[in-house]
C-alpha cells in the first residue's frame, strides 16, 4: 500500500527540530515523495480531558521559570492520554545537587494530581520513565553495559517495584508508549543494525523482537494496534536516512515509507490514525523543512512557509484526533524554541498560518496531548503549582491572512500567525507521481 503522498513540512514525536532556515519568497514548496507500503493508520495522542486546568494563555513566549527544577528527561504521555511521568528533583537550596525521582501524574479524573514513586535511592539524570495505562510507570536505568528495567506503583505511602529484567547493551532509548497501554519498546541502535526490544508486556521480561539493518532512531506509531512502527533508518556504509514501517507481527519485517526524492534525509515525525495526517522533516527542498502529506494520498509534499518563522526550531508534537478522513482540519501542536523561551503553536494544514501563543509557566516542554474536540491540554508544575493541565482551545483560522513580507513573531492583537506567502489563486494540477512532482509550483494556467 502506498504510504504518502504529500505536500508540506515534516514534524515528529521524538525527533529535535532545526531552526527555520532563510526566507524565501515562495508560498509553498510541493516536492515529489514515492513512498512504499504498510496497511494500517498512523497512532494518536488520546482524548482524556482533565477537569480543572488553566485557561488559554495569551499570545507570546513564556518567561522562563528561574527555580523551576530541569528534569534530565521528557514527560512522557501514554497513548491515551491518561497518564504521564516524569523524572523531578526533591527540593533543596539553590545550587546544590538534585536528587531525582520518577513522579506519575494522573490526567484522566477530574483534576490533575501527581504521585511521586521514590525508591530507597535517588535515580541517575539519565534514567528514563514511560507510564503505562494501568498507572503503572516502567523506569530503565543504566547499571554498567545493562540496561535493568522494572515497574514503578504506589503501595500505600511506599513504592513498590517489580523488576522485569535486563538487556546487556551499552546504550538504549525507551519508544512512546504503545497505543494498546500495555507495551513499551526499546531501542538500542548501531551503526550496522539496531535491536528493537520489548521491554514491558512480554511474558518473560525483556524480548528481542527485530534486528533492523542500519541504524535506526525515531519511533512514530503507525495504527491503533502496536502492530505498525516507524523508525528512521540509515543504512550501514551511510546514505540519506529514510523512514521506514516495522511490522512487529511479521518478525519485525521492514518495508519503505517514505522517499521523498533518492538523495534526501526523509523523516517521520507524527503520524494520526484518524485521519491519516503525516508531519515529515525532511531537506528534499534544499534544506531541512517541516512537511505534512497524508497516508496512501498520491498529492506531492507540501512545505508551507508558514512552519519555518525565522531565527526558532519548531518541533510539532501532538495532532489533534477524530478527525476522521479530514487530514487538513486536524490541529497539530507545535513546540517552538527561541531566544527567549519555549511556547505553544497551533497550526492547520488548511489555514495556511502558525498561531502562537504563550505556554503556561513551569510547562513540560514539547508535551501536550488533543481532545477530540480540537482542546490541547499542556501539562505544567511550577512553584505555585504542583501538578496542573492548561487548556487551550485551538484558534480558529477564519478571516483574512496576514500580510506577507517578514517571519517575526506578531503580537496577541493578530491571533499570534504567522504569513504562509503571497495569496494566490488554487492551481488546478494533474495527480503527479511523488517521485516526479517539481520542487517548485509553476505558474497558474491561463
Amino acid at each position: 500500500m502506498t504510504a504518502c503522498a504529500i505536500e508540506g513540512g515534516t514534524a515528529g514525536a521524538a525527533t529535535t527540530a532545526d531552526p527555520g532556515p532563510e526566507e524565501s519568497g515562495e508560498p509553498e514548496e510541493p516536492v515529489g515523495a514515492e513512498s512504499a507500503g504498510v496497511e494500517g493508520t498512523a497512532g494518536t495522542k488520546g482524548a482524556a480531558e482533565p477537569e480543572e486546568a488553566a485557561g488559554a494563555v495569551p499570545a507570546g513566549p513564556a518567561a522562563p521559570w528561574a527555580d523551576a527544577p530541569r528534569a534530565p528527561g521528557t514527560f512522557t504521555l501514554t497513548a491515551d492520554g491518561a497518564y504521564g511521568a516524569r523524572l523531578t528533583a526533591a527540593p533543596g537550596a539553590p545550587g546544590e545537587q538534585r536528587a531525582w525521582y520518577p513522579e506519575r501524574w494522573t490526567l484522566d479524573g477530574p483534576e490533575p494530581y501527581a504521585v511521586p514513586l521514590p525508591l530507597h535511592q535517588p535515580e541517575e539524570p539519565d534514567a528514563q520513565v514511560v507510564p503505562l495505562a494501568d498507572g503503572r510507570v516502567l523506569i530503565r536505568r543504566r547499571v554498567a553495559d545493562r540496561q535493568m528495567f522494572s515497574l514503578l506503583y504506589p503501595t500505600g505511602p511506599a513504592t513498590g517495584e517489580l523488576a522485569l529484567g535486563a538487556v546487556e547493551c551499552d546504550g538504549m532509548t525507551l519508544l512512546p508508549p504503545s497505543p494498546d497501554g500495555s507495551s513499551v519498546y526499546g531501542l538500542s541502535a548501531g551503526d550496522h543494525s539496531s535491536l528493537l526490544w520489548l521491554v514491558a508486556g512480554g511474558a518473560f521480561g525483556p524480548e528481542l523482537v527485530a534486528e533492523i539493518p542500519g541504524h535506526c532512531s525515531g519511533g512514530v506509531w503507525l495504527d491503533r494496534a502496536g502492530r505498525m512502527l516507524a523508525l528512521d533508518r540509515q543504512l550501514p556504509g551511510g546514505g540519506p536516512v529514510k523512514a521506514v514501517a516495522v511490522d512487529l507481527e511479521r518478525n519485525g519485517e521492514v518495508t519503505p515509507l517514505l522517499q521523498i526524492t533518492p538523495e534526501s534525509d526523509d523523516r517521520l515525525l507524527l503520524a494520526d490514525a484518524d485521519s491519516g495526517l503525516l508531519l515529515i522533516r525532511s531537506d528534499a527542498p534544499g534544506h531541512d523543512r517541516l512537511g505534512w502529506g497524508v497516508l496512501g494520498s498520491c498529492l506531492p509534499v507540501r512545505f508551507p512557509e508558514c512552519l519555518r518563522p525565522a531565527d526558532v526550531a519548531v518541533t510539532p508534537f501532538a495532532v489533534q484526533p477524530g478527525q476522521m478522513l479530514m487530514p487538513e482540519s486536524c490541529a497539530v501542536a507545535l513546540r517552538i524554541d527561541g531566544a527567549a523561551g519555549s511556547w505553544v503553536g497551533i497550526w492547520r494544514p488548511q489555514g495556511r498560518r502558525l498561531h502562537q501563543l504563550a505556554a503556561p509557566e513551569g510547562w513540560s516542554a514539547g508535551a501536550g496531548y488533543w481532545s477530540r474536540d480540537g482542546v490541547l491540554h499542556l501539562p505544567y508544575a511550577n512553584a505555585a503549582t504542583p501538578c496542573a493541565v492548561a487548556r487551550i482551545e485551538a484558534p480558529g483560522d477564519d478571516g483574512p491572512l496576514p500580510e506577507t513580507g517578514g517571519t517575526g513573531r506578531t503580537d496577541g492583537n493578530t491571533g499570534g500567525t504567522e504569513p504562509s506567502g503571497a495569496v494566490t489563486p488554487p492551481v488546478v494540477c494533474k495527480p503527479v507521481p511523488l517521485g516526479q512532482a517539481p520542487l517548485h509550483r509553476t505558474a497558474p494556467p491561463d
